[in-house]
């Protein structure tokens, strides 16, 4: 399991309001081309987003489903880019004073990702959730800065 944390200069709501709009998810998460669809009621529980992972001409389509939404604290996913397998996510919003503490839990739990060893696994999702949350906290300070 991976854990990645940052803090990002924004309320936990203004943070979920980015996570609600599934339309940004190809903003934020490192691999996701394009947004192909995004159910009605993103982020409720059994939403899906179809996304596009990779660089043209090789995109895979496959989908994020929401296993649990807690606005303004928690998002968990079950994220798929096969045929490199399928994962967990789990993203906590936790007040910091005017900002916002965001952490993000990941691991594979399907497919051939889980025959890299964990410590390589961990290294690797924690390197590309760090850019993540980089592009999630652009993202809320923009839109913060937007309505100020």
């Amino acid at each position: 399991m991976s854990t990645t944390t940052r803090v990002i200069h924004g309320t936990p709501d203004a943070v979920f309001d980015v996570l609600a709009n599934g339309w940004s998810y190809s903003q934020w998460v490192v691999g996701a081309a394009r947004i192909r669809e995004v159910t009605h009621g993103w982020p409720a529980e059994g939403a899906r987003i179809h996304h596009s992972v990779g660089a043209w001409p090789v995109l895979i389509d496959d989908t994020t489903t929401v296993r649990r939404s807690e606005r303004p604290t928690l998002l968990e996913l079950t994220v798929r880019a096969w045929p490199s397998g399928e994962g967990s996510v789990r993203i906590t919003c936790r007040p910091d004073g005017a900002d916002t503490q965001v952490t993000m839990e990941e691991d594979a739990t399907k497919g051939p990702a889980l025959l890299v060893p964990r410590p390589v696994r961990s290294l690797l999702l924690d390197w590309r959730n760090r850019e993540a949350l980089r592009r999630l906290a652009i993202l809320v300070e923009r839109a913060q800065a937007d309505a100020a």
